[in-house]
């Protein structure tokens, strides 16, 4: 029996698809590119933006008249979201919401025929997952579900409360993946830094334990809240080797007038402060030991344009805070997208795409010439880089602790090994 999996979103999905995967094969079945025709397809979904959920459908429709006798799995935030809807689209078997991601291997095995050659998952609050495509990399997911209901956004309903899984089952999978030989973990979930909110743990403990793990050489953080970047944290993280100097902080708006309205949990001037703490602890320092050779801390932030009630004015105020108080490596940037259900989609204040369309070039315009210093106040310093297996003209990459990345001519031998290098 062939099977073919499509991942569409964040690289959470990527993790329980790696997972979904891994669960099959181990009960027999083949593993074959989407493309190909297969007897199941599984559809792992994304609902973050209504152009997320029109690619879904299309991708659904798509793979159906590829092969119309398949089995069609849906899983993932659309599938929470819209199940009647996906039930109704022609070829479609089975649908799996936020809080049944862990049957999906075992019912669909049923529906088969199929009896499992193993245990497979049974945990209901959270589905445990990893992926393990690269050589080099693996996304641990380690929590799910997000209580704090921006007003902008789908995730509590589409991937429930808050919730994590014991660390005890995260330092095991930590172990599993470092079994394979891979060397770096990203660290991954909702809300990463609120782990601990189920199980009465804390996330520092996951990070402390999770340092102890033999073979893991480096991890990075993949996305954390302002407000759950506590002092100790970034302490703990900046007297250590492992955890990477390399943030990933949604901001969303840098107007305070947008940051209340929309119901995030900071100021401006909170994120500054977590910003600039940050730097103080991780930073080379002018004048010391290190100061010429240490790189420098990478900010990864988040901002949405076109918020409901986004001004000119305060779409300035976005771009002064970032340039001239924040001054990122990079900006991730998303066009507001009206989501039903949510508190903003009812604002009659909405932005014109339009505008939302000339705001983003804006920000992607002050993005590269932020990355751009950035990259420039790193030349001639020391970094670590993991070399990655791909190989394009000639040419292999891989990334230093602080996220740069670089090439050099492709060598077998250094594929998944870190080599001192000067940026």
């Amino acid at each position: 029996m062939r099977i073919a999996f499509l991942t569409l979103g964040c690289k959470l999905n990527y993790a329980e698809t790696s997972t979904y995967e891994r669960g099959f094969v181990r009960n027999g079945l083949e593993v074959v590119p989407w493309e190909d025709k297969a007897d199941v397809y599984l559809v792992n979904t994304c609902s973050v933006t209504e152009r997320a959920e029109k690619k879904c459908r299309n991708i659904i429709r798509k793979m159906h008249r590829t092969a119309p006798e398949a089995k069609l799995i849906v899983t993932g935030c659309y599938a929470e979201l819209r199940r009647e809807e996906l039930l109704d689209i022609e070829g479609v078997s089975l649908v799996f919401g936020a809080k049944e991601k862990s049957l999906v291997v075992a019912r669909t095995l049923k529906m088969l025929g199929i009896t499992p050659l193993q245990e497979t998952s049974v945990r209901q609050d959270v589905l445990e997952a990893y992926s393990s495509e690269e050589r080099t990399r693996s996304f641990l997911k380690v929590q799910d579900g997000c209580n704090n209901f921006c007003a902008y956004c789908t995730v509590p309903f589409a991937r429930g409360l808050s919730r994590n899984i014991p660390i005890d089952d995260v330092i095991a999978q930590a172990r599993q993946i470092a079994s394979t030989g891979i060397k770096e973990i990203v660290i991954t979930g909702v809300n990463t830094g609120d782990f601990g909110r189920t199980t009465g743990e804390s996330f520092l403990e996951l990070l402390k334990r999770l340092d102890d793990v033999e073979g893991i050489e480096r991890y990075r953080i993949s996305s954390i809240e302002p407000n759950l970047i506590t002092e100790d944290i970034v302490d703990w993280i900046a007297s250590g080797n492992k955890f990477q100097p390399h943030f990933h902080i949604p901001l969303q708006t840098g107007s305070d007038t947008l940051l209340k309205r929309v119901g995030r949990k900071y100021t401006t001037e909170f994120f500054a402060d977590r910003i600039e703490y940050i730097r103080s602890r991780m930073d080379p320092r002018p004048g010391s030991p290190e100061g010429n050779l240490k790189p420098f801390v990478f900010f990864g932030i988040d901002v949405i344009a076109g918020l409901p009630g986004e001004t000119e004015e305060l779409f300035g105020e976005t771009c002064s805070f970032l340039e001239e108080r924040i001054k990122p490596a990079f900006i991730h940037i998303f066009p507001y997208s009206r989501r039903p259900g949510t508190a903003a989609a009812s604002w009659k204040d909405q932005v014109k795409d339009s505008v939302k369309t000339e705001r983003v070039a804006r920000l992607e315009e002050l993005s590269d010439r932020l990355h751009a210093d950035f990259i420039s106040r790193n030349r001639g310093r020391h970094s670590q880089v993991l070399w990655e297996s791909d190989c394009k003209n000639g040419m292999m990459g891989g990334f230093t602790g602080n996220y740069i990345r670089l090439e050099r001519p492709y060598d077998p031998d250094r594929v998944n090994t870190i080599e001192d290098i000067v940026i």
